[in-house]
């Protein structure tokens, strides 16, 4: 099990209009966009709460993806459901309606096989039922954590409480500053070290994102798109990557390590981009994700 995945987070389904089209009630959620990332390089297991609308077809297609749904909870109500719209250049998202229906009474629980994997990745859900779970596998060798604004404002002091226990910080731009109070992102990578993470990244959308482990800064570029349909999950998938990567590697404590952690993260997250829901990810092979890796990695070495 010192290679497997354990991931709690929210399963979703969602309704998101782009300038490309539309979906209606497609799978999504950070714990499924995560999982489909992660299992091209490791076996995942999933924890979440769908209701009983939630379409077995999608079980049936996580399951084939490498990913254990044992732990996925089926409750009386209806599943999570996020309605939303992004703009022409895909900068914002507006959030047109959200739905928690059975997520909003989630409450993980791990199982003995859960307890005992050697990876945790606690996606973005309330800090409380992320310390709640941390609790319940502390053998895990890798802990790794995504969060959002919403948390840092709302359960701030729960946040503090969790980092200590955290190896690896998953925040975006705004989240770092909102968390640190730092406008440079660089001394708000040190502040937020000195919370408890010992490596944290900045995810900056097409900006693509920065490393900081061990008083190293390596900032990475986004693997370019020519044709971005829907943005939904892509730093979910993104970490999905990093984390799939280094739970199968020997030793993720050094920087080579998490370096090509960050290529790969990089490379999954821009296939994710490249259509709607889950679909890119669902075909996609492991001769593409290595071709593309190759070009990306290739293509950063300066002689």
């Amino acid at each position: 099990m010192k290679n497997t995945i354990l991931v709690v987070g929210s399963v979703a389904l969602d309704s998101v209009k782009t300038i490309h089209g539309s979906t209606d009630r497609a799978l999504g959620g950070s714990a499924v966009h995560f999982s489909l990332s992660a299992s091209n390089f490791s076996p995942v297991k999933m924890v979440g709460v769908v209701g009983q609308d939630f379409p077995a077809h999608f079980s049936r297609f996580l399951s084939r993806r490498n990913i254990c749904t044992e732990g996925l909870q089926v409750e009386p109500g209806r599943t999570f459901h996020w309605v939303g719209e992004y703009d022409k250049d895909f900068k914002n998202a507006t959030t047109i309606a959200t739905h928690l229906n059975v997520f909003q009474q989630f409450r993980p629980c791990l199982n003995k096989d859960h307890a005992r994997c050697g990876v945790l990745f606690l996606a973005n859900i309330d800090p409380d039922l992320q310390r709640g779970v941390l609790k319940q596998a502390r053998t895990s060798r890798l802990v790794a954590c995504d969060t959002m604004n919403y948390w840092i404002s709302l359960k701030r002091r729960s946040l503090l409480k969790l980092l200590p226990d955290v190896d690896l910080l998953f925040v975006n731009e705004e989240e770092a500053r909102q968390l640190t109070g730092e406008h440079n992102l660089i001394r708000a990578a040190r502040i937020i070290s000195k919370m408890g993470p010992d490596a944290v990244v900045i995810k900056r959308g097409d900006s693509g994102a920065m490393l900081f482990y061990g008083g190293e800064t390596l900032s990475m570029p986004a693997h370019p798109v020519e044709k971005v349909v829907d943005p939904t999950g892509a730093g979910d998938t993104f970490a999905g990557g990093f984390v799939g990567y280094l739970a199968s590697a020997p030793d993720w404590k050094n920087f080579a390590a998490l370096r090509r952690a960050m290529a790969y993260g990089t490379v999954m997250s821009s296939f994710s981009v490249e259509d709607f829901s889950v679909r890119r990810m669902g075909r996609l092979s492991k001769t593409e994700m290595c071709r593309r890796y190759e070009k990306y990695v290739s293509a950063l070495r300066v002689s």
